[in-house]
């Protein structure tokens, strides 16, 4: 027996208190603002060679790909190294191995790991994650801020809350006998799948059931390398043992290939495209008869997010969660507010005052902090972006906005198109892009139009409903119950908070398992009920069989 099997503690304990991650505002004269720049023209200036990481080593294929800037794609900042088969392989089986110890560790020595990464992420470590989430995914310092840092360290220290919590959750027990739940891992590894959005998702994939005492193999969004690999690094600078998290970046089709398909799959923590999202869990039901246990599928997909305005609302309030909702990160958000519903008394103000905002945003490099924006995150998601713009423009419809330039970054600027049909794509189809489409209807027909958002698109992961009006609030939680599994009322749509707002959706937008949330912690255990009976019954009979 291993020496870390054996209790060295006697004591029941308690996680430190827990409070979301303070926000820096990074303000002209600030010491963090001046950290932080220093921070990216250093960065800027080192070209980061990016391995496979199985068991701890790092293996260096060859076989490459370039770091590249969004808002200056001929910027590299460093190469990485795509897996092999041979290297996929060997990460499955450290997985297998590496299971054994881990999950045997008392869950307050996992979560201690994740504790200390939050404690480094928050001191020496932070200006590096969000240098490398501005420079390699083009996000301005504030929405770096809230994600790589803040959303991060939220996800680490709540989890580790979520899991002192689960565990003390155990049944009742009558007179002679001791119940007990045990929470085991799941047999078999976790393949969890991040996109480029968020570096704060990537950690939580691969972090949420790991402290759970599973073992990982994560394959990071290729346009989110950078961010992912210090993720990485900073997991084990705070003592992650080897293999129980393996950083497995390359050509996804083979990965998953070969991992949804193996006997040992335990599950999938998935955040991504709604059609990838599909085809995976498609391919897992093909292959049903192959695993040990039934796989957990937990996904996070698209989104068609809304925001809805009644008669009674505040125009300004209403137009600035617009403007916020829809083109900070440059509309690049899962809950990024991409279609709106106005009353027609409303329009003119709202429309006017959205124009005048956007004629005033900068956009740019993220190290010039005076940008509001940043570039899109590849040429493939320009070029999707630049056809609906194109389709807008056919039917004369952009508001504002519209322009598109690929000559150094990848910028699209803020764009506001008005839409007269309620069904046209624009309304329904997500963009993942700086343009939200307004549809204006009559103001006496307020529930019919809630139909209409509820209707419209496939998903349900954001939206809102701006009123001051109670009974309008009240008729939109009635209509709009289903349309969203995140709902702000006089707020815009995005910026859930772990452990304030837990994030997830329905309908086309996943399986609604609410990251930042012990729900979501849930999913990566295996609860075994235990029953001790301490004087247990030396005869067969029961009274009841007794003579009269």
């Amino acid at each position: 027996m291993s020496d870390a099997t054996v209790a060295s503690l006697s004591a029941r304990r308690r996680v430190p208190p827990t409070v979301n991650e303070p926000i820096r505002s990074y303000a002209p004269g600030t010491p963090e603002r001046a950290s932080l720049k220093t921070r990216l023209a250093s960065m800027a200036t080192e070209h980061v060679d990016v391995p496979v990481i199985v068991n701890g080593k790092e293996y260096r294929t060859g076989d490459t790909a370039p770091i590249v800037m969004p808002h200056d794609h001929q910027h590299v900042l460093g190469t990485w190294h795509k897996a092999t088969p041979e290297l996929v392989q060997e990460a499955i089986a450290t997985t297998a191995a590496a299971r054994v110890e881990w999950s045997r560790w008392p869950w307050e020595d996992r979560v201690a790991v994740f504790l200390r990464a939050a404690e480094l992420l928050s001191t020496t470590w932070r200006d590096t994650l969000n240098a490398a989430t501005m420079l390699g995914q083009s996000k301005t310092a504030f929405q770096s801020e809230i994600d790589a840092a803040c959303e991060l360290i939220d996800f680490f220290r709540f989890g580790a809350l979520f899991a002192q919590d689960l565990y003390g959750e155990q049944p009742v027990s009558e007179k002679g006998v001791w119940n007990q739940t045990d929470y085991r891992p799941l047999e078999g590894f976790i393949y969890a799948v991040s996109p480029f959005n968020f570096t704060a998702i990537g950690g939580n994939l691969s972090g949420a059931p790991a402290m759970a005492g599973n073992t990982v193999i994560w394959k990071p969004a290729q346009t989110a390398m950078l961010s992912g690999y210090y993720v990485m690094k900073l997991l084990e600078a705070a003592g992650l043992p080897p293999g129980v998290i393996n950083f497995v970046p390359g050509d996804p089709i083979p990965i998953s290939d070969a991992l949804l398909s193996h006997r040992d799959l335990g599950g999938v923590h998935f955040t991504g495209s709604t059609t990838v999202f599909n085809s995976m869990w498609k391919t897992i039901g093909s292959n049903m008869g192959r695993y040990r246990s039934y796989p957990r599928i937990v996904g996070e997909t698209g989104g068609k997010d809304f925001i809805m305005a009644h008669p009674s609302a505040d125009v300004d309030s209403l137009a600035v969660a617009i403007v916020r909702g829809s083109f900070e990160y440059q509309g690049q958000k899962c809950s990024a507010c991409s279609r709106v519903y106005i009353p027609q008394s409303l329009w003119a103000g709202v429309r006017d005052r959205m124009v005048a905002m956007m004629a005033d945003i900068r956009m740019g490099d993220p190290r010039d902090f005076r940008n509001f924006m940043g570039a899109v995150i590849d040429e493939r998601s320009f070029t999707k972006i630049g056809g609906y713009l194109d389709e807008a423009r056919a039917a004369g419809t952009i508001v504002a906005g519209g322009e598109a330039s690929k000559e150094k970054g990848y910028f699209v600027s803020p764009t506001l198109v008005k839409v007269d049909d309620p069904s046209h794509r624009i309304l329904c189809e997500e963009i993942f892009g700086p343009v939200v489409a307004a549809y204006v209807y009559p103001d006496d027909q307020y529930v019919e139009t809630m139909q209409i958002v509820d209707q419209t698109s496939p998903y349900a992961l954001t939206g809102a409903i701006f009123a001051n009006d109670r009974q309008a609030i009240r008729l939109a939680h009635t209509h709009l119950r289903n349309a969203a599994g995140n709902f702000y009322i006089n707020d815009k749509c995005t910026g859930a908070v772990v452990g304030q707002q837990p994030f997830g959706g329905a309908r086309g937008s996943g399986t609604n398992d609410k990251a930042g949330s012990k729900l979501n912690f849930l999913r990566w255990v295996s609860p075994r009920s235990i029953k001790e009976t301490f004087v247990p019954p030396t005869s067969y009979p029961y009274p009841f069989m007794g003579e009269e």
